[in-house]
């Protein structure tokens, strides 16, 4: 292994792939020494769930309706009436907005253990952004009322659920300072490396990035236009960074990409 691989073990093990068992592979480890950790583990890592003890986040777990959704399905539009939360079990959701022009955004690319719709619940303001399956995948709900109860509860978790909307205002601050200080490469390294952190999976060559996203969504999530990001990866794999693999990626050379992105 590559000492820029071993930088993104090292960082980012937390990349996995779905296994045909409805579990999780964590690929994490060397190859051919994959375990399996069921969704459901997977789930529990989510803010909700964390410092629960394990009766408290499985009676909490098994009251959440999960839902099911087809690639494309919306689970909620912007400005709908923010009253339930939803933590993404398997699958890709993304979350993005349209200007008044038609012109779209994309926030964000969540993934299992992930949470969205939480804002709302905490002012019961409108949607903010509009939820759209990627792939094929399954959310836990959780009402507004069973939410209020359970903080009530449970007040620790609010902590956790701080840290997360603090992580969430950070993350939007910096995508504020790329787009007036990078230029579009460094966005697309940027995009690439934050990609690699959830779905990333090591490969005898690099990290495989099954982003599932269309060239035009990866341009939305760079704020950028499908032309120039498309330029930037054909560079980026000119010199040996990346390889392109349908809506996937390849990231060869991690080092030069993160030193892209600064």
């Amino acid at each position: 292994m590559t000492a820029a691989l071993r930088t993104w073990a090292t960082r980012h093990g937390r990349g996995r792939t779905v296994s045909t068992t409805r579990g999780r592979r964590d690929a994490s480890g060397p190859p051919g020494e994959v375990g399996l950790v069921s969704m459901d583990d997977l789930v529990l890592t989510a803010p909700l769930f964390v410092g629960l003890d394990p009766d408290s986040s499985g009676a909490l777990l098994t009251s959440m309706k999960p839902v099911d959704l087809a690639r494309g399905d919306v689970l909620f539009h912007e400005g709908d009436a923010g009253d339930r939360l939803y933590v993404v079990r398997e699958g890709k959701v993304k979350l993005g907005r349209r200007s008044a022009d038609g012109r779209e955004n994309l926030l964000a690319v969540l993934g299992p253990a992930e949470m969205l719709g939480e804002l709302s619940l905490f002012d019961l303001g409108p949607r903010t952004a509009t939820a759209v399956a990627v792939v094929d995948s399954v959310v836990l709900e959780l009402g507004h009322d069973q939410f209020t109860l359970w903080l009530a509860e449970h007040p620790s978790v609010s902590v956790h659920l701080l840290q997360l909307l603090a992580r969430r205002l950070r993350r939007t601050n910096e995508a504020l300072a790329d787009l007036v200080f990078s230029d579009v490469p460094g966005r697309v390294a940027k995009a690439l490396l934050d990609l690699s952190t959830r779905f990333g999976q090591r490969v005898d060559d690099g990290v495989r990035v099954a982003h599932d996203l269309t060239q035009e969504e990866l341009a939305q999530l760079v704020g950028a236009s499908r032309e120039t990001v498309n330029k930037a990866l054909a560079d980026f794999a000119a010199r040996g960074w990346v390889r392109r693999d349908g809506r996937a990626v390849v990231l060869l050379d991690v080092d030069r990409l993160e030193r892209r992105a600064r």
